[in-house]
């Protein structure tokens, strides 16, 4: 069975060519980005002096061959602004590691276009596509519907185990023990690891609950919406994927609370958990060990005991990694540690230790701004009374994924590029809705000092 994985992803990009020649481009990005990682086998393929070609490939450049073919009019007509930034420095920071370590131009080109290819294509596109109120709403959309077509394939897993990737290609993605929690399954479907499937289900979960609870969208497929958004949060709750369902509960909760009190302090709270963790961890100053006892009374003591390793880990690895602070060691596992036979003895599980590791605090100061500087944005430009509002559901729904997900990356390094792409959507609308805001008063000020033209002659 194999086979036909390897004949999926030969045949895949042409498939997504295909998919523009006969939708609407923006519904093909939104189509293409979905299928790709919701379906696409867990494999990959070295290509001499190209980066590897795998399900992440696949999908981002996929359809940036498919933008350039039938819509590159559009392509070419982006301009980057200031808030790009943090994703230009997160892509060129792998460049600045790889020389600063002696690891030659051609590392650094490499690091490069693999950060560029997983991260910057996405983002990329979704300030091409979603850049707007329709795009982000369609997105929403999107998102939503790819939980509800995920909702089936997991409830079939949590009953009969993750068996689905090797039924339809062949092989097990990842380490089967790992897909028992609780006395069950946890499903993995065609993601790299059931923490994956669970940070999708949540995130799908929270957009379709604030675009129910909002008003934006009261039917799909002639169905009630809160039918369907209960049977999506069961779900997401069988995942058993502890992490993913705090972080919805607890983004979820903050949003309710910001919409009732009619101000955005839980919002701004859960926004400088990242930075703030971030700084306690790589400084020492907080060992972790009450998140342990805590998770010791609350989850049981297996998960706390993993809580712990993970944390001993992090010390460890922080304390290496600030050896070289400004741009890390580079990749090739060489910000890990070692014992004297050479035998690797750490365990790197959050995407915020391997980013420091590897590309030294520059390179996690632009990364954790992808995420953040968005979300910082529309809280200083929308007021609180404007946060329940059916229009902007989409923009404050993603807005808290962005803040969840940067959350989930302190324990846990789970990619996926949909993400990516919903926050380059994101950052285009809160660039938009800051200079509409400020062009009435650079009117008035031009306004005021404007020189009077009828003494002169002179007409505008």
């Amino acid at each position: 069975m194999i086979q036909f994985a390897h004949i999926v992803m030969i045949a895949w990009i042409p498939l997504v060519i295909g998919l523009f020649a006969v939708m609407a481009a923006r519904r093909a990005v939104i189509a293409s980005f979905l299928c790709a990682w919701l379906f696409l086998p867990m494999i990959g393929y070295e290509l001499p002096g190209l980066p590897d070609y795998t399900k992440m490939s696949a999908t981002c450049v996929g359809v940036l061959l498919g933008v350039a073919l039938f819509d590159g009019a559009r392509l070419l007509s982006f301009r980057p602004r200031l808030i790009d930034l943090p994703m230009a420095a997160w892509c060129l920071c792998p460049f600045a590691s790889a020389i600063s370590n002696g690891l030659g131009p051609y590392e650094g080109v490499s690091a490069m276009l693999a950060n560029a290819i997983a991260w910057g294509l996405p983002y990329l596109i979704g300030r091409l596509y979603f850049s707007d109120l329709a795009g982000l709403r369609e997105l929403a959309a999107g998102v939503f519907i790819g939980g509800l077509i995920y909702m089936p394939l997991c409830l079939f897993e949590i009953r009969m185990s993750p068996k689905l990737h090797d039924i339809v290609y062949g092989f097990h993605q990842h380490s089967f023990g790992q897909t028992l929690r609780f006395g069950g399954w946890r499903p993995t479907v065609f993601m790299q690891h059931g923490l994956m499937v669970g940070m999708w289900m949540a995130a799908a979960s929270l957009i379709g609950l604030w675009l129910w609870l909002t008003g934006a969208m009261k039917r799909l497929w002639n169905v009630p919406i809160p039918w369907l958004v209960v049977a999506l949060l069961a779900t997401t709750l069988l995942c058993k994927s502890t992490g993913a369902i705090a972080l919805l509960v607890i983004g979820a909760g903050a949003l309710l609370a910001a919409g009732k009190l009619k101000a955005l302090v839980p919002v701004v709270c859960l926004l400088a958990v990242p930075p703030v963790y971030m700084a306690l961890r790589a400084s020492g100053a907080w060992s972790g060990d009450s998140a342990v006892a805590l998770a010791n009374v609350t989850v049981g003591a297996e998960r706390a005991q993993s809580l712990d390793t993970r944390f001993r880990n992090e010390t460890v690895l922080a304390g290496k990694a600030l050896q070289r602070p400004l741009f890390g060691w580079g990749r090739f596992g060489r910000s890990r540690m070692f014992d004297k036979t050479g035998k690797d003895i750490s365990v790197t599980d959050g995407l915020w230790m391997i980013t420091l590791g590897e590309t030294g605090l520059a390179g996690l100061a632009a990364f954790t701004a992808v995420f953040l500087v968005p979300p910082l944005v529309l809280l200083r430009r929308v007021p609180a009374r404007r946060w329940r509002s059916a229009a902007g559901a989409p923009v404050v729904a993603f807005c808290m994924l962005a803040i969840i997900y940067a959350i989930d990356n302190l324990l846990n390094a789970m990619v996926n590029p949909v993400f990516a792409l919903a926050v380059g959507g994101l950052s285009g609308v809160v660039w938009l809705a800051g200079a509409r805001a400020a062009a009435p008063a650079r009117r008035k000020v031009r306004s005021r000092h404007a020189t009077p033209v009828v003494a002169s002659g002179v007409t505008q």
